[in-house]
């Protein structure tokens, strides 16, 4: 499979594995033990109450733990539709609060391992399904690349814990593919529902017609965040395939934690637990607020549920051929939606932001590091920490690879493999994100004192190396960024912009180059002119390199290694043997102006200038489609990258590129603006 698009240095997987890729909702980097609650422990602090993850913490210690990941957005359904499409938030077609709008329709994480061979499952909570009536969805997960699906498809039904019960938020649906099943749901919890529907999902697989094939599972779960209910009795004894939770198949006892009383089960480590509310070792220790106790319960089944997983992998004797991955969508949030007698939730109960500033809806550390675990026996190596700075849109291009394929051009992502396995030269994460929220940070006593109850506004974060930028209530591009190094200072106390001005504009000019904008999520720097790259030493023309591929869709060139390399100054792809081109170097803009590029061909192609995505004329491209978009452009040198990939059969594909500016008529580029 592919294997030409490797190189020497490469890891070449050997079988597609199995991939588990498990999205908890609002989960903060500092709720797993070995994250950051272990430490908390150890310190031994009473007024510091501490929570207990056995499960993930033994996940971490047989595989790698990813202390420098970062979410996509710091709310779920930007950051869900980042992690699905392999873009950052400047790309993605849901941005901000945009919760149920449709998932854009190309490339996905089920789709591109749906052509890699995989039976694809989404299981859990939705909510990028698009507004329509039900079951019409028009982008339902079996419309978005997956064979099969369970859960919740409404973004506001993952606020329920009990579907048929509907305790404090009213009773939702659950859906099997198109059918509403929520009828024979009594007493589930989801967190059990989605575990045992998962567990069921691996069985079948594994006795089924397509046992074959390897599976790919998107489980996302809809808890820790929002109501706190508890489950309805203690985990069920043992875990794998003949303990844990089991699917029962029968309405009304679907699953076998569906009895006893919905909503009463706290985890005896907790219903007792008391603390020191006024630090004087001297006065008694008081009890835990519910609120709490009801948190700390909730982390706690989310442990045992992945143990769970994790042991029916061992069981079937899958486990070293399964890629499991654990994360979250963002961090934690104060969310709690309980009855006014219970006190409202806060994150600094537990510290659930673990060493950062920041909670869900900030762009600081807190909001967007998430406690992220990969684990693979035989293949990662038992207590691997992956210091490589990553992104949670760096999953398509891990997954997409370890099947045995390059990642679509269109990904912001790189593969993880190299640090994962310690094989390969591994790529830099391009990591950025954006969004707008109209609140202010909380005002915690953890918190720098200049940070509590800061304005939000817009947002930005970007990471270069070890140093963060990041700025809030951003008004215009020029709005300076705080300048940190985040891995001596992560909770981001020395801002150092003042001794950075080279830096400084670095990030300024990243802002607006790793971006396209949107209507729909309008920034105060969509209008800014992007700068050009100072100190290029260039000769005429543009670098070619053809390619050979195997994949359906344009692929990403970082791992391949080209039949030919030449020069061109005429935009016409010259193929070789293989099918695909690529045409990189420098396009000069006269002036600064506002440039609209048209580009249509009889194949696909894609248009990158910098590092945002001008034009895509791939994912269900109709041969001479005209394709346009508009950038500012300063006037000097811009990195370009245009693709072309011939349909099959086709060794003389047509393609074109035009331009127009400030109002001049539509032209072909001339071929002396181009250099390599």
């Amino acid at each position: 499979m592919c294997n030409l698009w490797l190189n020497a240095q490469q890891r070449t997987v050997t079988g597609k594995p199995n991939i588990i890729f498990i999205l908890m909702d609002d989960l903060g980097y500092g709720d797993v033990g070995a994250f950051f609650q272990k430490m908390r422990q150890e310190r031994g602090d009473r007024s510091e109450p501490w929570l207990f993850t056995p499960q993930l913490d033994q996940m971490a210690a047989e595989g790698a733990m990813l202390p420098q990941q970062y979410c996509a957005a710091p709310v779920c359904a930007p950051s869900r539709a980042s992690i699905m499409l392999g873009v950052n938030q400047g790309h993605a077609n849901v941005r901000d609060n945009q919760f149920d709008k449709a998932l854009e329709d190309n490339y996905t994480l089920g789709n591109v391992l749906q052509v890699a061979g995989y039976s694809t499952a989404a299981i859990g909570k939705w909510g990028l399904q698009g507004k329509a009536k039900a079951p019409h969805w028009p982008a339902h997960p079996l419309k978005r690349g997956f064979d099969y699906y369970f859960g919740y498809i409404g973004h506001g039904d993952g606020h329920e814990h009990y579907p048929k019960e509907g305790l404090y938020r009213g009773s939702k649906k659950v859906w099997e593919n198109y059918t509403d099943v929520t009828a024979g749901l009594d007493k589930c919890y989801t967190g059990d529902l989605f575990t045992a529907a998962t567990k069921k999902y691996i069985i079948d697989h594994q006795k089924g017609e397509e046992a074959h094939k390897p599976f790919f599972i998107y489980l996302a779960y809809d808890t820790p965040h929002a109501v706190l209910e508890l489950p309805t009795q203690a985990y069920p004894a043992g875990g794998g395939l003949n303990g844990g939770l089991q699917w029962m198949g029968k309405p009304g006892h679907m699953i076998n934690t569906a009895s006893g009383k919905p909503d009463s089960y706290l985890y005896p480590e907790y219903a007792h637990a008391t603390y020191d509310d006024d630090r004087n070792p001297a006065t008694p220790e008081v009890p835990w607020p519910d609120t709490y106790k009801r948190y700390a319960s909730v982390n706690h089944r989310i442990d045992e549920q992945v143990g769970d997983i994790l042991q029916l992998l061992k069981d079937l004797e899958i486990d070293d051929q399964t890629l499991v991955v654990f994360t979250s969508d963002n961090g934690p949030s104060q969310e709690s939606y309980l009855p006014k007698n219970y006190v409202s939730y806060e994150a600094d109960f537990f510290n659930n932001f673990g060493p950062f500033d920041g909670i869900k809806r900030d762009c600081y550390e807190g909001g967007l590091r998430s406690a992220t675990i990969a684990w693979w026996p035989g293949t990662i190596a038992p207590r691997t920490v992956m210091q490589t700075p990553s992104i949670s849109y760096d999953w398509l291009p891990t997954f997409i690879e370890a099947a045995g394929f390059p990642a679509p051009v269109r990904s912001d992502g790189v593969s993880l493999l190299p640090s994962l396995t310690g094989r390969g030269k591994q790529q830099a994460s391009k990591i950025y994100v954006e969004y707008k929220h109209p609140g202010t940070m909380p005002d915690y006593k953890e918190f720098a004192a200049q940070r509590r109850k800061k304005r939000r506004n817009q947002m930005q974060m970007l990471r270069l190396g070890d140093t963060v930028g990041v700025r809030y209530d951003v008004r215009s591009a020029n709005t300076d960024f705080e300048i940190y190094h985040v891995v001596k200072d992560p909770q981001q106390l020395h801002n150092l912009a003042k001794g950075n001005p080279d830096l400084q504009q670095q990030l300024k000019a990243r802002a607006v180059n790793a971006r396209m904008p949107d209507t729909t999520a309008a920034r105060p720097y969509d209008d800014a002119f992007i700068p050009a790259v100072d100190g290029v030493q260039v000769k005429p023309g543009l670098r070619m390199e053809s390619y050979a591929v195997n994949s359906t869709w344009i692929p990403a060139t970082q791992n391949l290694k080209p039949l030919a390399t030449t020069t061109t100054s005429t935009l016409k792809p010259v193929l070789g043997n293989g099918n695909m081109v690529l045409m990189e170097g420098y396009i000069r803009v006269p002036a600064d102006g506002v440039y609209t590029f048209y580009m249509e061909t009889d194949g696909k192609a894609f248009l990158q200038i910098h590092d945002a995505a001008v034009i895509d004329a791939d994912y269900g491209y109709q041969s001479h489609q005209l394709k346009t978009s508009t950038l500012r452009l300063k006037a000097g040198y811009h990195p370009i990258r245009i693709y072309c990939l011939a349909r099959e059969g086709n060794q003389k594909p047509n393609f074109h590129l035009q331009w127009s500016y400030d109002g001049s008529i539509t032209a072909h580029i001339p071929t002396n603006l181009f250099y390599y």
